[in-house]
């Protein structure tokens, strides 16, 4: 080696003389070596054997004077004797040793053990009544001294035995092991006694079960009901005593079902369950399940399920109390019970404590107040109580407690931070089916004056329709209003409601007013409604004049297109027009009067050109195909070219950058008459090269298209339409002028 490092192998060739692993272990076996043996000695005589029991017990001796208290030096010393068959000096050092440490167990087994091994028996006896006398505590003595009696066939000494052993009242095995020495020798009525003595000792349940198994065992069917019977009055009813007894109780039961003394065993089950906790009588419920499941009925087996599931829905509340949800299904449990109860039949008596239950749930529930001011907190615990009134008033028919749920629920509820307009409905929809509307009145007058809300409004408002009561309506609409003059949605309702009033009068002045309110929260359905109202009452000019007050305001591109097909399309005579009989027909036979799509025309270039005067190019895109949809249904071939040569093409357009300050090129949409207006070089430049492009296409297609041409680009539909631009705008003018002329006339 070098360096520390292993030596490097120059050969790697296989040794000529291989060495098999048979050979490694051989040699290794024969390379160790030898362990010490001490020689063995042999006594020839008796004077040598004196010798060496004299130098054994002086060595032994010299050991205990060193380490008097090591009690294995003791058995040692002891067990020698023994083994030299010198029991009176091996009696001799087991007493020494005992005066050293009388409590040593190991000690006492080890000079019992010696005395058995020399069959002396009865010096075993005495050492056994010794040990148990000093020792009583310790069961291994007695175990010991037990088993000698019996292994000698003295079954009066080991029972004996087993009376001194029970008056210190020792565990459950001691005891059980002297009811099976009583049974190993069919002594059973002792056997019984000894039972009765042991719960006398331990009352404890399974002492009484095993009693009861032993005398069903036996055949002593009604010593073991009196066992039983013994032991719930033993219990008693109280619930701590009753819980502590479920075992008692399931055993009892059991043994009643192995009997097929189906009755006695329910009754048992029913007995117990009803007086301990259901929270903690998972087991008993779930020994009860199977006993219905097998040997029970429908109605019974429904019931145990819902014992069951209450026991569980207990459970998770026992976590967490303001769990709503299982608030919720808790009380629907109950509620499905007290209908299951009311359709089969059952007695009146049973009927009521299904009602007490499912009150005690919601009373339970609705104790649980949530915590805080926050009405997220709130959403879900109010139904609670709405729960609970309902069944209350649908279920039980008790109207007084309905009327004093929902008061207490009003008082509760915090209506200075939040309220619930479902609560004040359902209260005062409760004392409308009650037939006290003024009752109803007052609690929705009282809600609107405390904590007034757009829900509450129009609950009130339907309540009073629904009665014909319009002059209320009217009342609560203004009231309305006046809390909240932004709602377009109240606006539109009240108006609607004049209308079917046939009060048109003051439907218009409703719209005025509204449409009038600076701050509107959704006017585009106000003005709808509005516009809607008078095309439905047949005021064409006056639903014109709307839509041109609506572009003043808005100009926006859907005010321009719905302007435009209202004057495209029909609408309804007006209502002075028409005869008493058309207005009892329906709809659809109306008589119409036609629309005039060259003032459509008209709206849509106005429209156009608002809209280009203010740069919005999409709104332009979206008004052009409108009005291509418009021009193909009702206008010429040429109008709908025109239309076309309006649209525009993407191309890309060189601008400068406002952040950078930097030409860029974008893509955008460009406009033929923009592109004209601001450069007419470019333009003709442009609509040239598209008039190539054209033509190029049409002749490579050749004949197939049948001379048919395609849809024209935006510059080429220009050039097309340009010729006759001018003459079509002087037509549609004089056009406009004679239909304005004969409507006049």
């Amino acid at each position: 080696m070098q360096d520390g490092r292993a030596p490097r192998i120059k050969n790697r060739a296989p040794a000529a003389v291989q060495i098999t692993a048979e050979q490694l272990l051989r040699e290794a076996q024969e390379r160790q070596e030898t362990a010490f043996r001490a020689p063995k000695q042999r006594v020839e005589d008796f004077e040598e054997l004196h010798e060496y029991r004299g130098r054994k017990r002086k060595e032994f001796e010299e050991r205990i004077r060193r380490t008097r208290g090591s009690i294995k030096e003791w058995l040692q010393y002891a067990n020698w004797e023994a083994s030299q068959n010198e029991f009176a000096r091996s009696r001799s050092i087991f007493e020494r040793a005992l005066d050293v440490d009388p409590r040593s167990i190991q000690l006492w087994l080890s000079y019992t053990e010696m005395e058995l091994k020399s069959r002396n028996v009865q010096h075993a006896r005495n050492l056994f009544d010794r040990a148990v006398t000093l020792l009583p505590r310790v069961d291994q003595l007695w175990y010991k001294y037990v088993y000698l009696e019996e292994l000698l066939q003295n079954v009066p000494g080991a029972r004996q035995v087993f009376e001194r052993w029970m008056q210190w009242e020792p565990d459950d095995k001691a005891w059980q092991a002297y009811i099976k020495l009583e049974e190993r020798y069919q002594e059973l009525d002792r056997a019984s006694a000894i039972y009765e003595r042991w719960v006398a000792v331990r009352p404890e349940p399974r002492v009484w079960v095993k009693w009861g198994k032993f005398e069903e065992d036996r055949s002593r069917v009604d010593k073991a009901r009196e066992v039983f019977q013994q032991a719930l009055e033993f219990f008693g009813d109280e619930g701590e005593q009753v819980e502590k007894a479920q075992a008692v109780f399931s055993a009892f039961a059991k043994m009643e079902t192995r009997l097929k003394e189906y009755e006695r065993a329910r009754v048992v089950y029913k007995f117990a369950l009803s007086h301990i906790p259901r929270a903690k009588s998972a087991a008993l419920y779930a020994a009860y399940t199977k006993f219905e499941k097998q040997h029970g009925t429908r109605s019974t087996l429904e019931n145990t399920v819902l014992g069951k599931r209450r026991i569980q829905y207990e459970e998770e509340l026992s976590h967490d109390g303001r769990n709503y949800d299982v608030w919720f299904d808790y009380a629907r449990l109950e509620e499905g019970a007290f209908r299951d109860l009311k359709e089969e039949g059952s007695t009146q008596e049973e009927v009521d404590g299904a009602i007490r239950r499912v009150r005690e749930v919601y009373e339970r529930a609705v104790a649980q107040v949530p915590p805080g001011s926050e009405k997220r907190h709130w959403r879900r615990y109010i139904f609670l109580w709405l729960d609970y009134a309902l069944f209350e008033e649908i279920e039980t028919k008790d109207y007084p407690r309905t009327r004093q749920i929902y008061q207490t629920a009003v008082r509760l509820v915090p209506h200075k931070q939040f309220t619930f307009a479902k609560l004040w409905l359902m209260f005062a929809k409760f004392e409308v089916r009650r037939l006290e509307l003024p009752a109803a009145r007052k609690i929705l007058g009282t809600a609107i004056g405390m904590c007034p809300k757009e829900a509450l409004f129009k609950g009130y408002i339907d309540l009073e329709i629904e009665l014909r009561e319009f002059d209320r309506a009217r009342t609560l609409y203004e009231k309305y209003l006046e809390f909240d003059p932004s709602n377009s949605t109240a606006w539109i309702k009240f108006a609607e409601l004049e209308a079917q009033l046939q009060d048109f009068a003051r439907t218009r002045a409703i719209f005025e007013l509204a449409v009038a309110q600076s701050p509107l929260s959704m006017p585009e359905l106000l003005w709808k409604a509005y516009v809607d109202f008078e095309v439905e009452e047949g005021e064409r000019e006056t639903a014109r004049s709307l839509y041109e007050r609506l572009i003043a305001l808005s100009g926006h591109v859907k005010v321009w297109i719905s302007y435009a097909l209202f004057e495209a399309e029909p609408t309804p005579l007006p209502r002075a027009e028409r005869d008493e009989e058309e207005e009892e027909e329906e709809e659809e036979e109306r008589k119409m009067v036609p629309g005039d799509p060259i003032l459509a025309r008209q709206v849509f270039e106005r429209g156009y050109k608002d809209l280009k005067s203010k740069g919005l190019k999409h709104e332009r895109i979206a008004l052009l195909h409108i009005w291509k949809t418009f021009e193909e249904n009702h206008g010429s071939p040429e109008d709908v070219k025109k239309v076309e040569g309006m649209m525009p093409i993407q191309a890309r357009v060189r601008h400068v950058d406002q952040e950078t300050g930097q030409m860029v090129e974008d893509w955008d949409f460009v406009f033929a008459d923009d592109e004209r207006e601001s450069n007419p070089t470019s333009f003709k430049f442009m609509q040239m090269a598209h008039a190539w492009k054209q033509a190029q296409a049409k002749g490579a297609a050749g004949g197939a298209a049948g001379g048919a041409s395609g849809v024209l680009s935006g510059f080429t539909a220009a050039k097309a339409s340009r010729k006759n631009e001018d003459e079509e705008e002087e037509d549609a003018q004089s056009d406009v002028a004679s239909s304005q002329d004969e409507e006049e006339e």
